[in-house]
């Protein structure tokens, strides 16, 4: 299944294509013209400026998730890339007017008194005051376009470059006597196998790979990096940690509550690693090939159609109203779901809020990490669907949040599942269930301490890939522990994580921990709840972008800052580990 892509524009010949994105520049240019009237009357103006963003936000959604998808499912389309390099373009100076309209609003006096008065102002009463409080962090207006321009071919460029050599790397593996050359998504999807050999190979051959594209790899990584450290004196925040905690709507305090809760709780992460080890036969630590390793119950493979029948079933025993929405994204062709040549590897969702639906790229193989991965990412969608009604300026939210909805549909699919499931099933359920935790908890603080080393190491130099292989060993050392055979761990996740080559958005992995643990509360708080939490779920899910963090949460009674919070999420997959050993 591919998906369908018309609904936006037919193809990059699309007369509508080249006028909407017209229209968007036109309109970038009325704001910019405007934020520099002197009105009598500068509520009025406000209105104005509002209204003109709004239409202008709209355009560019429908332009540049049109591109964006197109490619990550062919990162070799030239046509995309074409217009890509325009769109770059054409954002430079929106981020230019953007940050305009920032200062401006900064400066407004009485600005409480016109949002009082103003419907559409009070509407937007949380976009503008974060725009008083981001005005701090805006830069110089003399250097801004500059900056803007160079970010281009600096590290939005070496963005792009890691996107290219990873959709296009391919990986020779043999496979029944014959040597084949596979892409890299394909090969890494073998981890879970049902064979041992097949996914002790895959892995060998994956890492025997990475020697080919290591060194642009690890230039890429540079200067994304190099250029982050630039940025943040230039936006005058203290450390690129504050950047991404500002992205992330949460302040320190609730950054350091969650961590503390992830660190005490890698004793007990450790405990299910050396169980799955026993259970596979490994003495001492598990291999990192076998991680994703199926135990228990003989996994069922699954097609297409049948993923989508059961999760159309599972969630309709949740709300009719997601069961439409799920078979509906099937049935409209939202899903591109299996891997070929040049598409993006992983899984990932992306929202045009234009046109009320959303867009889900996977990799889907027939397991059922497969099928959880696509309920991960229609609660992605579904998320989108809750907030289509508001304003497109209210309905982007920090991914802190973003992650809510997922983290429910992948909690709900299990817990459904183990109903009335023998001991081999439920240790199979168990096993798929604390695996993903694992990942977003252990893993995910491996990937913070790396990150948080390259950053401070590249503050003073270059690093080549064989220190960015020992600083990622280092991090995996210290977060899985004697859980991992430390013979047998992935000195190159840095090379094939897409998170990391982000231009735009660093640390780009701790608000994945918060959406599995606020994810994992709000389940709580539907257990406890039934049917009535409905209502309040739809409701959280509509306010994720219209607060800060701390705000949203405290919607559904939840105290962010408060590290029992974390430990209380996190004791869920304790008793899951707990449970888990006594079966395997």
């Amino acid at each position: 299944m591919h998906w369908d892509l018309t609904k936006m524009y037919s193809g990059f010949d699309d007369a509508k294509l080249a006028a909407d994105f017209a229209q968007a520049q036109a309109l970038n240019q009325e704001l910019a013209v405007l934020l520099q009237e002197k009105p009598a009357d500068v509520g009025a103006l406000l209105v104005q400026a509002v209204r003109t963003a709004q239409k202008r936000s709209e355009k560019m959604a429908l332009v540049g998730e049109f591109i964006f998808l197109n490619l990550a499912t062919n990162a070799k389309n030239e046509q995309a890339l074409a217009w890509m390099d325009k769109l770059m373009r054409a954002q430079v100076e929106m981020q230019q007017t953007s940050s305009a309209f920032m200062r401006y609003v900064s400066k407004v006096e009485g600005l409480d008194a016109l949002i009082a008065r103003e419907p559409l102002l009070k509407e937007h009463e949380y976009m503008l005051k974060t725009m008083v409080k981001d005005a701090a962090h805006v830069m110089d207006p003399a250097i801004e376009g500059p900056v803007l321009k160079m970010q281009m071919t600096g590290g939005e460029a070496w963005s792009q470059l890691s996107d290219q050599i990873t959709a296009t790397h391919m990986v020779e593996m043999e496979i029944d006597g014959e040597k084949q050359s596979l892409p890299l998504s394909t090969v890494r999807g073998m981890a879970t196998s049902p064979e041992a050999t097949v996914r002790r190979r895959a892995y060998e051959a994956e890492l025997a790979s990475y020697p080919r594209i290591e060194l642009a790899m690890a230039a890429c990584l540079n200067g994304i990096k190099g250029e982050a450290l630039t940025l943040c004196e230039l936006q005058h925040y203290d450390t690129v940690l504050d950047t991404a905690l500002d992205a992330a709507k949460i302040d320190r305090q609730t950054l350091d509550a969650m961590l503390t809760a992830m660190r005490e709780s890698l004793p007990a992460f450790r405990r299910y690693f050396r169980a799955k080890a026993r259970h596979l036969g490994h003495e001492g630590g598990l291999p990192f090939y076998d991680l994703f390793a199926p135990i228990g119950a003989a996994g069922k493979t699954y097609t297409l159609e049948e993923a989508r029948q059961l999760l159309v079933q599972v969630f309709g025993q949740f709300s009719e109203k997601m069961s439409r929405f799920i078979d509906r994204a099937f049935e409209e062709h939202w899903i591109d779901a299996f891997p070929y040549e040049g598409k993006q590897g992983g899984a990932f969702c992306a929202g045009v809020h234009p046109l009320g639906i959303s867009y889900v790229l996977a990799n889907f193989e027939g397991s059922l990490d497969s099928v959880s991965t696509l309920a991960h990412e229609l609660g992605h969608a579904y998320h989108g669907d809750c907030v289509k009604h508001l304003s497109i300026l209210n309905a982007d939210y920090p991914m802190t949040l973003a992650e809510t909805a997922s983290i429910f549909n992948e909690t709900m699919l299990v817990a459904k599942l183990q109903e009335g499931a023998n001991p081999q099933e439920r240790l199979m359920l168990l096993d798929q269930q604390i695996g993903n935790a694992a990942q977003v908890v252990v893993d995910i603080l491996s990937r913070f301490l790396f990150e948080s080393e390259v950053i401070e190491r590249r503050k003073d130099h270059t690093m080549l890939p064989d220190e960015l292989k020992e600083i990622m060993l280092d991090a995996q050392k210290q977060t899985y522990g004697d859980g991992l055979d430390e013979n047998a761990l992935h000195p190159y996740m840095w090379a094939c994580k897409t998170h990391y080559y982000s231009a735009s958005l660093h640390f780009y992995n701790f608000p994945y921990a918060f959406g599995l643990l606020f994810g994992l509360g709000v389940y709580e708080r539907y257990l406890e709840k039934g049917e009535a939490f409905l209502p309040e779920y739809d409701a959280l899910l509509a306010a994720t972008g219209l607060g800060d963090v701390k705000d949203v949460a405290a919607r559904v009674g939840i105290d962010v800052t408060d590290v029992n919070f974390w430990r209380k999420s996190l004791s869920v997959v304790e008793k899951m580990i707990d449970e888990m050993e006594k079966l395997a």
